[in-house]
């Protein structure tokens, strides 16, 4: 088991990097745009950035980056990693806004006001740095649960309620009267039902291929964890594995807080097909660790 143990421990010290450098570039970037009062080329700096998706899109980003951040510190000091699975999900959201983003910045920004402009400056960290990073991090090192279409859905939420209130700001309400300048031309450069035909299915669509790539990573994964194990226990049962790990793991560690590694006994259940409960399980990693000390 020593294997699987390292693995979830080299699967959490990448999800916790990855993560908190999402976050702190985040946060320079954000800071830059705050601190920015005028910009020639861009309006919408100091408290107006938070008009812009793409500070909204970085931020949500970031938030769901770190929640996974206290997870894998845990997991670390259990050496026993694992995420809720609303925190995926947040992630997955974060994940789906901010590559929209970077699309848009690549696709749509870049050939109007140049490529360098784009991505210089505090736009260098949210059109480009964070999207990818937040991608490598969510589809490759952040794949402990698998993604089903369903939840997938929920991606579309933040860029929806984004959609309806860039409208109404901009089209709904003159600029004149309070309303916010069209600055990614989605009113004035282009006619205006393009983009309200496009940018949900382009969501979903983007939404979709980042859960397939997430969940091929899961799989990829499992796969590798199951030919690890079948290498090293083809044909033994479940309770005695269990046993021997808890017995193994208080020779090792005799002293100080007794943690039970439930993310790789639930991975043991699931790869031996035992009828054995999970409480069960952890109840006979218990038992073992207890006859080494006693």
């Amino acid at each position: 088991m020593d294997e699987l143990v390292r693995r979830n421990r080299i699967q959490c010290i990448l999800a916790l990097v990855s993560c908190l450098i999402v976050v702190v570039c985040v946060c320079i970037g954000v800071t830059m745009n705050l601190t920015t009062i005028y910009d020639e080329d861009f309006d919408n700096m100091g408290i107006r950035t938070f008009c812009m998706f793409t500070v909204n899109s970085n931020i949500l980003a970031a938030l769901s980056s770190f929640a996974v951040i206290p997870y894998a510190i845990d997991g670390l000091r259990k050496k026993d990693y694992a995420l809720p699975n609303w925190v995926v999900i947040f992630m997955m959201m974060g994940t789906t806004a901010i590559t929209l983003t970077f699309l848009v910045s690549l696709f749509v920004l870049s050939p109007v006001k140049g490529f360098v402009l784009i991505f210089s400056g505090s736009r260098f960290f949210l059109h480009g740095v964070c999207p990818v990073l937040n991608i490598l991090a969510f589809c490759v090192f952040v794949t402990s649960h698998k993604i089903t279409l369903k939840q997938s859905l929920l991606s579309l939420i933040p860029v929806g309620i984004y959609a309806i209130v860039y409208f109404v700001m901009v089209v709904v309400i003159p600029e004149e009267s309070g309303g916010w300048e069209d600055f990614y031309g989605f009113a004035t450069r282009i006619p205006l039902w393009i983009p309200v035909t496009i940018v949900m299915p382009l969501t979903f669509g983007i939404t979709t291929l980042i859960r397939l790539w997430h969940n091929h990573s899961f799989v990829s994964r499992r796969k590798h964890e199951a030919q690890i194990f079948l290498d090293h226990f083809e044909g033994r049962d479940a309770p005695e594995i269990i046993f021997e790990m808890g017995n193994a793991r208080a020779r090792t560690q005799p002293t100080g807080d007794v943690i039970v590694p439930t993310t790789v006994i639930k991975r043991i259940v699931y790869f031996t097909d035992s009828d054995i409960t999970l409480a069960q399980a952890y109840q006979l990693y218990l038992e073992g660790y207890l006859s080494a000390v006693s």
